[in-house]
């Protein structure tokens, strides 16, 4: 699996359904005339013989132009209403489905050992860790929502955690997130808005029946009906196409989806034992909410039962899924009887301990191998580096781990992550904190500054991802008052720290869309060309940062202009690198087209390391800088 490829395939996708889409309501605008056309015939037949000449005849183009208009405005009126309803993201979509958010302090070991798959995923990743929603439901399943991977959750039912192994329950976290890092969670929000607006010509087609009244026997309230039924039959059979069509595309990420999960771990017995275990189950994966055709193509398996069988399963069968992830498959499910019961706590690998330890340190590097490197594994993450991942989490101190899981103590390390060396102006941040900050938070930061004092500088991503699902749990004015206060301790020293920068860009990019404070992104791109300012903006801060030798600083920006197609590309003086700059070049470089995003990753490294040294600083740094443009960078291991 290529990101980048992935990316760009899912925005074509995503181009084709709106070509389909609008075959589809101009399908219905030319049904709904003649429909109307019919109607029109039989309430007029006492004047005029019904037969399809007259028929015919009480048309005008103006009539036909009036009804297009209505049908139009209806669907996309429609398509419309169910974005903005679904525009809070995957937490909309979570709760609409009566999933509960599963906090870091329960104490349920099932729902232990999921937080930390899913915690152990995202870091491998380089994404956000998402927050997890838990379903009352008895059937084997799981499914990924979102727009992106900022506003990314996680959700899977009872009998998912209950009753599949660590091993098994990996394999379908994997597979959500090749569906987060696929691009898929924005195509699946958008099928269910395009299918809504269809739909809802059958539901005014319903209410019309319904308004009608009974036992009306006058022509005109005959022609109501008529044109009600009509449209219940237009609206639905819109709705069965668009269902098929869904189907369709959604069976083939499926497959990309299950091959991916087992790239991921590489274990393809953990993702195939869950598949075996949900044929083998009486509950299967059907989930019972009325909620659940809604999102029938975003979840692990088959939620609902269709009626038309394989026709519109928006899931290839078990069989055929389990054959191609192990070939050798002697055809036999797996009997589910009992929960499964094992430990959460398992003991670092040495193994994954000395590879810790080793990757600790800079490497010499040959610049164009590291590119290729680090380009083939973004948006993947391999067993390796889940493991390094897992081992990470469990080298931090316990009062981190339990602070960043809470809204309180990821506040305090986060405050922490930016305060300064030096000391008078961490008196200074200190001053505001105790002005602006909550009862207790001083205390609190004192505490979690003197653990994080012997942090090595690879922790400081990871715990940035981990206090994210804690974070999002601020109500709109404390989450506020910390962005404010964030803010102002970054500036505290009236100059630019890229790493500081970095933090800042990570927390309120995932956050600021959570809390309403920007718009939704939209489905935008643009060119190099126009990214041109944009690219100098960015390689200069990088060039700046890397050295205090003038020289040395033009070597490494001419380092990053020769992995551009763009040249003629000028350093920016250093009074234009200001924070506000900075955020408005990083959000349009988000905007670039997929394909193009691999250039500006490998410019920003040839810049670092055009000195043949990547440095751990660098390391994390290139990981942020990938996090802003939205491309989740794994942990580098050497």
């Amino acid at each position: 699996m290529n990101f980048f490829q992935s990316q760009d395939k899912a925005r074509r996708t995503t181009r084709r359904l709106v070509v389909f889409f609008s075959l589809a309501v101009i399908s219905l605008i030319i049904i709904t005339n003649l429909f109307a056309m019919f109607v029109l015939g039989y309430l007029n037949a006492d004047t005029q013989p019904l037969s399809a000449g007259n028929i015919a005849t009480q048309f005008n183009w103006e009539m036909f132009f009036t009804i297009s208009a209505i049908v139009i405005t209806v669907i996309l009126g429609g398509s419309a209403y169910k974005t903005m309803a679904l525009s809070g993201g995957g937490q909309v979509v979570a709760e609409s489905l009566g999933g509960q958010l599963i906090n870091h302090s329960t104490q349920d070991l099932h729902e232990r050992k999921v937080l930390n798959v899913v915690e152990e995923m995202a870091i491998a990743s380089g994404s956000p860790v998402p927050p997890v929603y838990i379903l009352d439901e008895e059937g084997i399943n799981a499914f990924a929502a979102g727009y992106t991977t900022g506003d990314a959750v996680i959700g899977v039912t009872r009998g998912t955690i209950r009753f599949l192994s660590r091993d098994e329950l990996q394999g379908v976290i994997a597979h959500e997130f090749s569906h987060i890092l696929n691009g898929d969670m924005r195509l699946n929000i958008r099928l269910i808005a395009i299918l809504h607006g269809i739909l809802l010509l059958g539901i005014i087609g319903y209410y019309m029946l319904r308004s009608s009244g009974r036992g009306s026997s006058n022509k005109n309230g005959g022609g109501i009906v008529a044109l009600g039924l009509g449209l219940i039959v237009i609206g639905y059979a819109g709705t069965f196409f668009g269902n098929l069509i869904k189907a369709s595309v959604s069976r083939q990420r499926e497959f990309l989806a299950d091959a991916s999960a087992v790239q991921f771990t590489r274990n393809n017995l953990g993702i195939a034992g869950a598949l075996k275990k949900i044929g083998g189950y009486a509950a299967g994966s059907k989930l019972e909410t009325p909620a659940a055709p809604t999102m029938s193509h975003a979840y692990f398996s088959n939620g609902v039962s269709t009626l038309f069988g394989s026709l519109l399963a928006t899931h290839p069968p078990l069989e055929v899924r389990i054959k191609r992830i192990e070939p050798g498959w002697d055809g036999k499910f797996t009997p589910v009887t009992e929960e499964v019961d094992e430990t959460i706590s398992e003991q670092p690998q040495t193994a994954q301990a000395d590879k810790f330890k080793k990757a600790v340190a800079g490497a010499v590097v040959a610049n164009e191998i590291l590119s290729n490197q680090l380009m083939d594994h973004i948006g993947q993450a391999s067993l390796e580096q889940i493991n390094y991942a897992k081992n990470l989490i469990e080298q931090l101190p316990e009062n981190l781990k339990q602070a960043a899981h809470e809204p309180f103590g990821a506040r305090a390390i986060i405050f922490c992550l930016v305060l300064s060396a030096d000391i008078v102006v961490q008196e200074k941040q200190f001053q505001h904190l105790k002005k602006f900050s909550d009862k207790g938070m001083i205390a609190l930061c004192d505490k979690v500054f003197a653990s994080m004092s012997s942090l090595q500088i690879q922790f400081r991503l990871p715990l940035i991802d981990m206090t994210l699902p804690g974070l999002r749990q601020l109500s709109a004015k404390q989450y506020t008052q910390f962005r404010n206060n964030l803010t102002t301790l970054i500036k505290a020293d009236n100059k630019i720290d890229i790493f500081e920068w970095a933090l800042q860009k990570i927390v309120f990019r995932q956050l600021d869309l959570h809390f309403g404070l920007v718009n939704k992104v939209r489905n935008k791109t643009i060119s190099l060309a126009a990214a041109r300012p944009h690219l100098e903006l960015l390689l200069s801060l990088i060039a700046d940062g890397s050295s205090n030798n003038k020289q040395q600083m033009v070597d490494n920006f001419n380092a990053a202009l020769a992995q551009l197609d763009i040249k003629n590309l000028t350093m920016v003086e250093q009074n234009k690198l200001t924070v506000e700059n900075l955020d408005r070049a990083t959000d349009a470089l988000a905007q670039l087209k997929p394909l193009l995003k691999p250039q500006v990753l490998k410019a920003c490294l040839a810049c670092m390391t055009q000195d043949k040294e990547y440095s751990p600083f660098e390391k994390e740094l290139m990981r942020a800088i990938a996090n802003t443009l939205d491309c989740p960078m794994p942990l580098f291991i050497e």
